[in-house]
């Protein structure tokens, strides 16, 4: 049985907290639990087809790269954790994590050349959920998370918003998917966008030729081939 919290809790609570064998994801935001909204079909087919062009990417350069199954990102607050849809690792690097092999957990930009979120949305979640909350999830992507990746100094991070719900601030007027990549420069991230047949600009991929076009439509092309 998993304990209720009626308070905030720390890392380690959430942690302990953590079902065994869960059937819904949680992060830690600020000391509160949130449940992540259910994936949809179209979220895991951009997911996976954005997994499997990096792990190709980082084997053809024979870089020591993975991606975990389930890694949480541990924020310099303390206070939140973050499991992101796809998390590139550095595994020379994990040596110098001390909640890596008891956890999984990741605090150190220098584990993390890459970072990346798929935007989705979420429904709020009942009381009878409590102490989880669901938020809206491109909020998270957008705000809070954007503004840890770079305190923390993560190089890259991309928000992949395939059905372009993010505010008209972080996407145009008018709203159409994008791919927005933010690069860590001087300490500040400076964003790039892609849209339609832009060629995706990886600072960590420099060779990658994939286009923001071939990622919205990986769902779509598998659905009618």
């Amino acid at each position: 049985m998993t304990q209720a919290f009626t308070k905030q809790v720390t890392f380690d609570e959430f942690i302990a907290w953590y079902p065994e064998n869960p059937q819904r994801s949680y992060e830690l935001h600020n000391g509160v639990i949130i449940e992540m909204p259910p994936p949809t079909g179209d979220h895991e087919e951009v997911v996976g087809f954005l997994m499997a062009e990096i792990i190709s990417e980082y084997s053809r350069l024979n870089l020591p790269y993975f991606i975990p199954k389930t890694a949480f990102i541990k924020p310099l607050d303390g206070k939140s954790a973050y499991s992101p849809d796809v998390l590139l690792l550095n595994r020379p690097n994990l040596i110098n994590e001390p909640l890596w092999k008891k956890v999984s957990t990741v605090t150190s930009a220098a584990s993390i050349p890459l970072v990346v979120e798929v935007a989705s949305t979420a429904v709020a979640s009942s009381r009878e959920t409590r102490p989880t909350h669901c938020l809206t999830n491109w909020r998270d992507d957008y705000h809070k998370k954007l503004a840890d990746y770079e305190e923390m100094g993560i190089l890259e991070y991309w928000i992949v918003d395939y059905a372009a719900l993010g505010g008209r601030a972080f996407i145009g007027n008018p709203k159409q998917p994008t791919i927005s990549v933010y690069q860590l420069i001087e300490g500040e991230y400076q964003v790039s966008q892609f849209r339609g047949s832009d060629r995706i600009l990886s600072p960590a991929f420099s060779e990658l030729t994939l286009t923001a076009e071939q990622v919205f439509q990986a769902g779509a092309a598998i659905r009618f081939s």
